[in-house]
């Protein structure tokens, strides 16, 4: 059951995969937000963290790749690195804690090293949710204030998109995932002390067999008299 566990994080950790690459690449980031005098619901606008799009009820959705990085907001700035980073560790954390489950071949009975890895793995997951969670609850952050700040027009406010609460799901999922790796990897250690405790205890009897002289029994002179007689 408690292997069942390993298998379960590799699960999840696809799932975080397809989270962040999926959040990295959607635009709703930002939301036209219809308040005030801004009632116009035929066009809705998104902002992401490569493109802007305009969606209008009879026409398809038109959008266009932002022309530079520095024309973005510092949140979509740091989100655009922060999301790239995210997506490279999640990658690094699967193939890692692919090679330290138990049921793999990798490292062979040496389970010190696949615990080893296991942790590794579990850390990496750790990272990844911390570089997840950060840029979307900034960007979050930022559009909530700029939304309640009474010197902003209307018509510039912009409210959460759906891009964020994957983000808030998607970080859950990344810290379940680092947060199993690393339970299973505590469960695991004693196994591995036991493991290596009755190696050392066979190599001792091994060695006191070799070490050990057995001794022929001969019959006294006493003995061979006394059968004489």
């Amino acid at each position: 059951m408690k292997a069942k566990l390993e298998v379960v994080a590799l699960i999840l950790g696809f799932l975080g995969l397809f989270g962040t690459i999926t959040i990295t690449a959607l635009p709703p980031w930002k939301v036209s937000a219809f308040i005030g005098a801004n009632l116009i619901v035929m066009e809705e606008l998104w902002e992401g963290l490569w493109m802007t799009c305009y969606r209008q009820i009879d026409i398809k959705m038109q959008c266009k790749v932002y022309d530079s990085l520095l024309i973005l907001p510092a949140e979509l700035q740091a989100a655009r690195g922060l999301m790239c980073v995210s997506i490279t560790l999640v990658v690094i954390a699967l193939i890692v804690t692919a090679f330290g489950i138990q049921r793999s071949t990798c490292c062979g009975d040496n389970m010190k090293r696949k615990n080893i890895i296991l942790a590794i793995g579990g850390c990496f997951y750790l990272l990844s949710f911390l570089t997840t969670l950060i840029p979307v609850s900034w960007v979050a952050h930022s559009i909530i204030k700029q939304f309640y700040n009474p010197t902003v027009v209307d018509a510039q406010k912009r409210e959460l998109g759906k891009a964020i609460f994957i983000g808030w799901g998607t970080s859950g999922v990344l810290l379940a995932t680092g947060i199993i790796l690393l339970v299973r990897y505590s469960q695991r250690r004693p196994k591995e002390e036991d493991h290596y405790n009755d190696a050392y205890i066979m190599e001792e009897k091994s060695s006191i067999k070799e070490d050990s002289v057995y001794l022929t029994k001969t019959g006294s002179s006493l003995h061979k008299y006394q059968e004489y007689v």
